[in-house]
């Protein structure tokens, strides 16, 4: 075989070879927008897909202060625990502080978790119902 065409065959080969395990990284952004006037308070998209290692981006972008907090109640020990030690900064158990309106941002990256839906809400618009759902998926 000419040498030539032996190295783009080798390269070829090897990117073959990489494990799907090697896929990028994804950002995945959650708006957390407030319209006390209208009583719209909710978490834009409410249902966000993600991988393990993924980042989810909450964004607080009006309003009122936010913040994030998983429902506990079904939640795994082990589940809990991987939530909690992801949580930088965290206020309490599976709850992130409290977000001002301006844009702050809030970086959590996907544990280990098995796949499944992991709950969420917004702590002072509970009551509005402000909710939403981390879907994980292998």
């Amino acid at each position: 075989m000419p040498r030539s065409l032996k190295t783009p065959a080798w390269i070829f080969g090897l990117l073959l070879s990489l494990p799907a395990a090697a896929q990028a990284q994804r950002v995945h952004e959650v708006r957390l927008e407030a319209n006390p006037a209208k009583e719209i308070f909710r978490f834009s998209p409410s249902r966000v897909t993600a991988r393990p290692g993924d980042i989810v981006l909450f964004r607080a972008v009006a309003g009122t202060p936010h913040s994030i907090v998983f429902e506990g109640a079904r939640l795994s020990g082990a589940a809990r625990e991987a939530l909690n030690g992801a949580m930088a900064r965290r206020s309490g158990d599976l709850s992130s502080p409290l977000l001002a309106p301006d844009g702050a941002e809030y970086r959590f990256t996907v544990p280990p978790l098995a796949a499944g839906s992991y709950e969420f809400f917004c702590l002072p618009h509970r009551a509005y119902d402000e909710r939403g759902t981390l879907q994980v998926t292998k």
